[in-house]
């Protein structure tokens, strides 16, 4: 994993995934490609600021970007990080989805609270699942990435789950401390153990952590990352169709809203 790409936008929660990315990139001695989006506005976007035309909107949307581009240019320069830009006009799921190709991690922010547009818990759910790749989503008030430190694995032995443990087994091999955690309901048919082997033929070697489901999984999560004061969670996204999650919630779309450290996804 060493091309990674970090959405830029100014936004509410760029510092955040901009010092999460930084932190990835270095440990993992990779290529951060900086994607920066303006972002044509929807008549929705357009009456949350103020009531202002199209247009009018655009052209304010390009002269923040430029002055973004330049303020975030010159921090870079200083970082010890290569780093590369794309300038991109359009949807931003789609820009994204273009721009990934190549790219092995996404990053952006699993929900900016307060700060209704752009939607980023719908981006970072697109994009899992459309992109085919795995994404890195962080809470917009974090202030980097823990990589040396202590990161909580959700196994059900799904097909998403296994992706997720694949995808993230470079930056699990960088933690002092590693645990799979398995929330039993009875329906598991590969159990944890099987992925504390497969991880352990990696240099990886985590502790089994096996727990009952029945105050439900995602608020057994949330609990066990208090418990190992994790600094994030990689789990797999979207199991179930995403019309199904949309109408009944689900511990993705939770973890996009309630989750207290980055969210490493795959689908």
């Amino acid at each position: 994993m060493k091309n990674i790409l970090l959405l830029v936008h100014d936004d509410a929660g760029q510092e955040a995934r901009f010092q999460a990315a930084l932190d990835v990139t270095r440990a993992l001695e990779g290529h951060l490609s900086c994607l920066d989006v303006v972002m044509v506005p929807t008549l929705a976007a357009a009456d949350y600021w103020s009531g202002s035309g199209t247009a009018m909107l655009l052209e304010e949307e390009r002269n923040a970007e430029a002055t973004n581009r330049s303020r975030l240019s010159e921090r870079l320069r200083r970082e010890d990080v290569q780093w590369s830009w794309i300038d991109a006009t359009g949807d931003l799921a789609l820009c994204i989805e273009r721009a990934a190709i190549l790219s092995e991690l996404i990053v952006v922010n699993r929900r900016l609270d307060g700060f209704p547009y752009p939607d980023t818990r719908t981006l970072a759910s697109d994009l899992v699942v459309r992109s085919g790749k795995p994404i890195l989503a962080v809470p917009d008030g974090v202030t980097g990435f823990a990589a040396s430190g202590s990161a909580l694995v959700a196994w059900d032995g799904s097909r998403e789950a296994d992706a997720a443990l694949q995808a993230a087994a470079p930056l699990l091999k960088l933690a002092t401390d590693v645990t799979l955690i398995e929330i039993d309901d009875g329906s598991i048919a590969i159990r944890a153990e099987h992925a504390a082997s497969f991880l352990s033929r990696h240099g990886i070697h985590p502790r089994v952590q096996r727990e009952p489901g029945r105050s439900g999984v995602d608020n057994v999560l949330l609990q066990q990352i208090a418990v190992h004061e994790a600094d994030y969670l990689v789990m797999g996204g979207f199991g179930h169709s995403r019309l199904s999650e949309a109408l009944m919630g689900g511990v993705s779309r939770t973890m996009l809203t309630r989750c207290p450290v980055p969210l490493f996804l795959a689908h």
